[in-house]
């Protein structure tokens, strides 16, 4: 499973249902673990990712169920205009601590 460092702004936004996305720049560190992860299936494949608000292990995280696009991302949600980025819609968050 993939564990993604996010920040606190974004962590607590998705946790509240807020947020419905979350990005990732399309670089080969990014590009390499997510399309292993997803291994090109159709949009609709969903898998589960863990979001962690840091990188210590003792760190507050949770776990969703996304599934992962290429597109253009909401610029109030952390997206730069006119850049395009790995699309990660979250559908479900499945489990906090």
């Amino acid at each position: 499973m993939l564990t993604l460092p996010i920040k606190k702004k974004w962590f607590d936004m998705i946790l509240s249902g807020e947020k419905k996305e979350e990005y990732r720049e399309i670089k080969p560190y990014y590009q390499s673990r997510l399309e292993n992860l997803f291994r090109f299936q159709t949009p609709e494949y969903q898998e589960e990712i863990i979001f962690r608000n840091g990188y210590s292990g003792s760190s507050p995280q949770f776990k969703v169920l996304c599934s992962l696009s290429i597109g253009y991302g909401d610029p109030k949600w952390g997206a730069e205009p006119n850049i395009k980025y790995f699309v990660l819609t979250i559908h479900k968050v499945k489990q906090s601590n």
